[in-house]
Protein backbone atom coordinates (compact mmCIF):
# COMPACT_ATOMS: atom_id res chain seq x y z
CA UNK A 1 0.00 0.00 0.00
CA UNK A 2 0.89 3.59 -1.01
CA UNK A 3 1.38 6.57 1.49
CA UNK A 4 1.99 10.22 1.83
CA UNK A 5 4.56 11.81 4.09
CA UNK A 6 6.02 15.67 4.57
CA UNK A 7 8.55 17.28 6.58
CA UNK A 8 9.20 21.22 6.79
CA UNK A 9 12.68 22.79 6.64
CA UNK A 10 13.34 26.26 7.59
CA UNK A 11 15.60 27.35 5.20
CA UNK A 12 16.31 31.25 6.16
CA UNK A 13 17.56 29.37 9.75
CA UNK A 14 19.34 26.03 8.30
CA UNK A 15 16.73 24.04 10.68
CA UNK A 16 13.64 21.57 10.59
CA UNK A 17 10.83 23.74 11.00
CA UNK A 18 8.95 22.40 14.34
CA UNK A 19 4.97 22.29 15.15
CA UNK A 20 3.90 23.64 12.04
CA UNK A 21 0.47 22.91 11.49
CA UNK A 22 -0.38 20.81 8.29
CA UNK A 23 -4.22 19.78 6.82
CA UNK A 24 -4.51 17.42 4.07
CA UNK A 25 -7.44 17.94 1.88
CA UNK A 26 -8.94 15.81 -1.27
CA UNK A 27 -10.20 17.53 -3.56
CA UNK A 28 -13.08 16.25 -5.88
CA UNK A 29 -16.52 17.76 -6.11
CA UNK A 30 -15.93 19.26 -2.99
CA UNK A 31 -12.66 20.12 -0.64
CA UNK A 32 -12.83 17.59 2.12
CA UNK A 33 -10.63 17.65 5.30
CA UNK A 34 -8.91 14.34 5.70
CA UNK A 35 -6.49 15.34 8.23
CA UNK A 36 -4.71 17.69 10.48
CA UNK A 37 -1.03 17.02 12.39
CA UNK A 38 1.70 19.60 13.37
CA UNK A 39 5.47 18.90 12.50
CA UNK A 40 7.72 17.01 15.03
CA UNK A 41 10.92 18.48 16.68
CA UNK A 42 12.72 17.32 13.19
CA UNK A 43 9.82 18.92 10.96
CA UNK A 44 8.25 15.63 10.46
CA UNK A 45 4.83 14.42 11.07
CA UNK A 46 5.05 11.49 13.02
CA UNK A 47 2.69 9.27 10.96
CA UNK A 48 1.19 9.35 7.41
CA UNK A 49 -0.75 12.07 6.17
CA UNK A 50 -2.37 9.63 4.01
CA UNK A 51 -2.02 5.08 3.83
CA UNK A 52 -3.97 2.18 4.16
CA UNK A 53 -7.24 1.76 2.55
CA UNK A 54 -7.49 5.47 2.50
CA UNK A 55 -4.34 6.02 0.21
CA UNK A 56 -6.34 6.70 -3.33
CA UNK A 57 -5.45 7.85 -6.43
CA UNK A 58 -6.84 11.76 -6.57
CA UNK A 59 -6.04 15.33 -6.59
CA UNK A 60 -4.82 16.56 -2.81
CA UNK A 61 -3.97 19.62 -1.32
CA UNK A 62 -1.54 19.97 1.84
CA UNK A 63 -1.95 23.40 3.64
CA UNK A 64 1.16 24.24 5.80
CA UNK A 65 0.39 27.59 8.21
CA UNK A 66 3.88 28.87 7.86
CA UNK A 67 2.87 32.45 8.39
CA UNK A 68 1.98 30.72 11.73
CA UNK A 69 5.22 29.49 12.29
CA UNK A 70 7.58 32.10 11.08
CA UNK A 71 5.30 34.52 13.82
CA UNK A 72 5.89 32.54 16.80
CA UNK A 73 9.28 31.92 15.83
CA UNK A 74 10.85 35.75 14.79
CA UNK A 75 8.73 38.70 15.59
CA UNK A 76 10.91 41.16 13.39
CA UNK A 77 8.23 39.83 10.27
CA UNK A 78 6.33 42.42 8.56
CA UNK A 79 2.74 41.95 8.73
CA UNK A 80 0.56 40.82 6.83
CA UNK A 81 3.67 38.13 6.23
CA UNK A 82 4.81 37.70 2.60
CA UNK A 83 4.54 33.79 2.90
CA UNK A 84 1.63 32.86 4.93
CA UNK A 85 -0.45 30.00 4.72
CA UNK A 86 1.32 27.20 1.91
CA UNK A 87 -1.06 25.70 -0.56
CA UNK A 88 0.48 22.74 -2.04
CA UNK A 89 -2.31 21.01 -4.65
CA UNK A 90 -0.53 17.65 -6.25
CA UNK A 91 -1.96 14.69 -7.77
CA UNK A 92 -1.33 10.85 -6.81
CA UNK A 93 -1.56 8.88 -9.72
CA UNK A 94 -0.57 5.40 -8.27
CA UNK A 95 -1.61 3.99 -5.12
CA UNK A 96 0.90 1.59 -4.09
CA UNK A 97 3.46 4.30 -4.36
CA UNK A 98 5.40 6.56 -1.90
CA UNK A 99 4.76 10.21 -2.00
CA UNK A 100 6.80 12.71 -0.13
CA UNK A 101 5.46 16.22 -0.63
CA UNK A 102 8.41 18.16 1.61
CA UNK A 103 8.12 21.71 1.97
CA UNK A 104 11.40 24.32 1.90
CA UNK A 105 10.24 27.13 3.38
CA UNK A 106 11.35 31.16 4.58
CA UNK A 107 9.77 34.03 5.47
CA UNK A 108 10.18 35.01 1.69
CA UNK A 109 9.86 31.94 -0.41
CA UNK A 110 8.90 28.53 -0.91
CA UNK A 111 9.50 25.35 -3.29
CA UNK A 112 8.61 21.95 -2.84
CA UNK A 113 9.17 18.25 -5.09
CA UNK A 114 8.15 14.93 -4.96
CA UNK A 115 10.91 13.08 -2.66
CA UNK A 116 11.82 9.54 -2.17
Amino acid sequence: MGRLTTHVLDTAHGCPAASVSVALYRIDAQRELIKKDQTNSDGRLDSPMLDTDAFQPGVYELVFQAGDYFRSNHSDLPEPAFVDEVVLRFGIADADAHYHVPLLVSPWSYSTYRGS
